[in-house]
């Protein structure tokens, strides 16, 4: 009644000759007079899948002259959508064709192409109703089937606007009722898309506040038998996982149909029933799609809880067999509350916190390591993302792969959220991430800042201004972030949780090529490889007697260890190392410098990818070639993971991380016990029958390496700098207010 009630008035609205009306495209002509195009948006069938999930969110553009005239909701999780939405479009000629472009909708990330239509205007009866089949097409893989779109189109002709005044009148009232239609739609269109989107936020949320009702465990074993995808006869497969909106990736098994994946991850589990597990395998293709293999579904329902079951799933749909063990286990300690509600300034509570991470329960529940509470209070400053001025700021609370969301405080820039987050620790080397977004209602929402806090860095009790930092985390943005976080851990568990496997990210960034990122891996690995040069140099100078008093004693050191040596000195002398770094730092004659050079080329990386996001649309030479950017790729990642590995050492016993450095002192010293009173044959059996009868013991084990385990916790010099906290301007210094330690 409303939308008919504005079209009535409109016939009421005041009509100016001497203004051009503005119509899509140009006039024309052999062809004058207007056109009135009703588009009628039936559905899509068999669209293309862009979400890790084998799903899309898809939504349709239509396009005139270059000029966005339509744009459809969005329909969630639908290969197969139907809209029956309605647009009304006044052409001025028909030599415009009317494109049509179809996109997947990612939540804060770029949305994806799925294929476009031309539909020629010139093609089309006059008044009569014609229904419209578009194949929706890739330009760069023409060859790929995208599914199609169903359309209902009625074009009409309209009398020329030049005749005479009443024609002129008549076409311009028309052309204002159509306009305001379209208007009245569009805007009816983007409140349901803002509600459907906020909808779907604030369900998650509220599911979320109400706890996940349990934890998922799925190992991937293996696969057995799988379809040949490739001309070799073999594939390179990988397998998808979904549970709702959660989605897991494994990695990828070159050339091979029995695959060995011995990976482990986590779902949470929201559903009292248990929910269905979506288990798709694909074939891994480069510089094209990716072959499916097939799928098969877990159904969590039928299987009961604290036990570990061995699947044995044939794939749908394909050949072959994918092996897993699943468990189900009670809900962890997650939660969203408001200030009021504070479990550690509840005394009944907090001493049972405290009681469940004592150090008498050392073997109780191994993967409960402890509890993380975040106050996320307000911010301050923040950088206006609006034409208006403003934001409509939320934020974004991640642990691993537990995600919690705030409300969305519209019109700020210095947002009041107070809301308190509590996560169970898994892992203490983990690094709390809280990233602050700007919602918008028709597009992916924008990034206002974001800061990265390793938990074994919080000060408890303390209410801290954070500066925001870009997407890199490699430099300041604008705007400051208050958070109060306590920590309460078991230290023995945390220890013991160090030398198994780190958990992997469900969702992690795609591999790109960047030069600057590939000259970055390539300067930190010649950094490292300089310093065994230097180190071989030196020992040389000594052969050659360079300087005399040095190479007489280096001779006289190295008769002395010769004839001594032991191999309990081996660790005795990196202990002797960590523990004379260690003096240094607490006399203040720390050696240890600011690493300028990987900040300086952060901020260069930064740079480029800012000049990417900007010419995005312009790389398609880049895109040709996937051989050449894989084997790129591979090189840059290899020369990541050399100098990585590299760093780590180094700040293992520069106290980078004090509580790694001890306990690596701890293992040195009991490296050294058993070395010195242990023959080195028994060390050896026991590790050999160890190692032969590993798989024997527990067949399904995910294979490890303890000493890699443990490099893996400490951070490299590029994480170094990113978890740096930067000082806020003094205008920015909170209130502090120490409460007492928990730790």
């Amino acid at each position: 009644m409303l939308d008919s009630c504005k079209l009535k008035s409109a016939c009421n609205l005041p009509l100016t000759y001497n203004k051009k009306i503005n119509t899509f495209g140009t006039s024309n002509a052999d062809d004058p007079g207007m056109y009135q195009l009703d588009i009628t948006l039936r559905r899509g069938q068999s669209l293309a899948a862009r979400d890790r999930g084998g799903t899309s969110d898809p939504y349709v553009k239509f396009k005139i002259g270059g000029k966005e005239v339509f744009r459809s909701k969005i329909i969630y999780k639908n290969l197969n959508p139907v809209w029956e939405e309605k647009a009304c479009i006044l052409v001025d000629h028909l030599r415009e064709p009317l494109y049509v472009k179809v996109f997947d909708y990612d939540f804060g990330l770029q949305d994806d192409f799925m294929g476009s239509a031309f539909l020629e205007l010139t093609q089309l009866e006059l008044n009569r109703p014609t229904d419209v089949t578009l194949t929706l097409k890739d330009p760069h893989y023409p060859d790929h089937d995208l599914g199609i779109i169903l359309l209902s189109v009625v074009l009409t002709p309209k009398e020329g606007a030049h005749r005479d005044v009443q024609s002129s009148i008549h076409n311009f009232l028309h052309w204002r009722i159509c306009e305001i239609k379209t208007m009245l739609m569009r805007k009816s269109w983007k409140r349901s898309s803002k509600f459907q989107t906020q909808s779907l936020r604030l369900s998650d949320v509220h599911r979320k506040s109400h706890l996940w009702r349990g934890i998922v465990s799925i190992t991937l074993i293996e696969g057995r038998d799988l379809k040949a995808m490739d001309s070799n006869g073999l594939s390179d497969p990988y397998v998808k996982f979904r549970l709702g909106h959660q989605k897991y990736k494994s990695k990828i098994m070159p050339k091979t149909l029995n695959p060995q994946w011995r990976e482990q991850f986590d779902f949470h589990l929201y559903e009292e029933r248990g929910g269905i597990i979506d288990i798709t395998a694909w074939d891994r293709d480069a510089g094209k799609r990716d072959d499916f293999i097939g799928r098969c579904q877990v159904d969590l329902s039928a299987l009961s809880r604290e036990q570990t079951h061995k699947l044995e799933l044939q794939l749908q749909e394909g050949e072959g067999q994918l092996v897993l063990l699943v468990t189900l286990t009670a809900s962890a300690t997650v939660s969203i509350s408001d200030l009021s509600v504070n479990s550690l300034e509840d005394q009944k509570e907090r001493e049972e916190i405290l009681k469940r991470y004592s150090p008498l329960r050392i073997f109780h529940n191994l993967k409960d390591v402890g509890f993380l509470q975040v106050k996320v209070i307000r911010a301050e400053g923040l950088m206006a993302a609006d034409v208006t001025g403003k934001s409509d700021p939320f934020c974004v609370v991640e642990l691993n792969n537990d995600r919690l969301l705030t409300h969305t405080v519209y019109k700020n820039l210095n947002p009041e959220w107070n809301k308190i987050f509590t996560f169970n620790i898994k892992d203490i080397h983990s690094v709390l991430e809280v990233t602050v977004y700007d919602e918008d209602r028709d597009r992916s929402a924008d990034f206002l800042g974001k800061v990265a806090i390793p938990l074994l860095s919080i000060q408890n009790g303390e209410q801290k201004a954070y500066v925001l930092k870009n997407k890199q985390l490699t430099g300041p943005t604008k705007g400051v972030i208050y958070l109060e976080i306590d920590v309460i851990f078991n230290a023995v568990k945390a220890s013991l949780r160090t030398l198994i496997p780190k958990e992997q990210k469900y969702i992690e960034e795609e591999n790109r090529l960047s030069k600057q990122l590939l000259l970055r891996n390539f300067i930190r690995t010649k950094r490292c490889v300089m310093v065994l040069v230097n180190a071989a140099y030196y020992v040389n100078s000594c052969f050659d007697w360079d300087s005399p008093s040095r190479s007489l004693a280096a001779f006289v050191l190295f008769l002395f260890v010769v004839w001594n040596f032991e191999l309990y000195m081996i660790p005795l002398v990196l202990l002797l190392l960590l523990t004379w770094n260690y003096f240094l730092i607490i006399s203040g004659k720390d050696n240890r410098q600011r690493d300028t050079v990987v900040e300086d080329m952060l901020e260069d990386e930064e740079e480029e990818d800012d000049k990417d996001d900007k010419d995005s649309e312009k790389k398609g030479f880049i895109n040709k070639i996937y051989a050449i950017q894989e084997v790129c790729i591979s090189v840059q990642n290899i020369l990541d993971e050399v100098a990585s590995f590299g760093e780590r050492i180094k700040n293992t016993f520069n106290w980078t991380v004090p509580f790694l450095s001890w306990l690596a002192i701890v293992a040195l010293c009991v490296f050294i016990v058993i070395l010195y009173f242990i023959p080195l044959r028994y060390i050896v059996l026991v590790w050999g029958i160890n190692k032969f009868t590993k798989k024997l013991r527990c067949p399904y084990a995910i294979d490890n390496n303890e000493l890699l385990d443990f490099l893996s916790r400490v951070p490299s010099d590029v994480q170094v700098v990113q978890y740096q906290e930067l000082k806020p301007d003094s205008s920015h210094s909170p209130c502090k207010r120490k409460k007492n330690n928990l730790g």
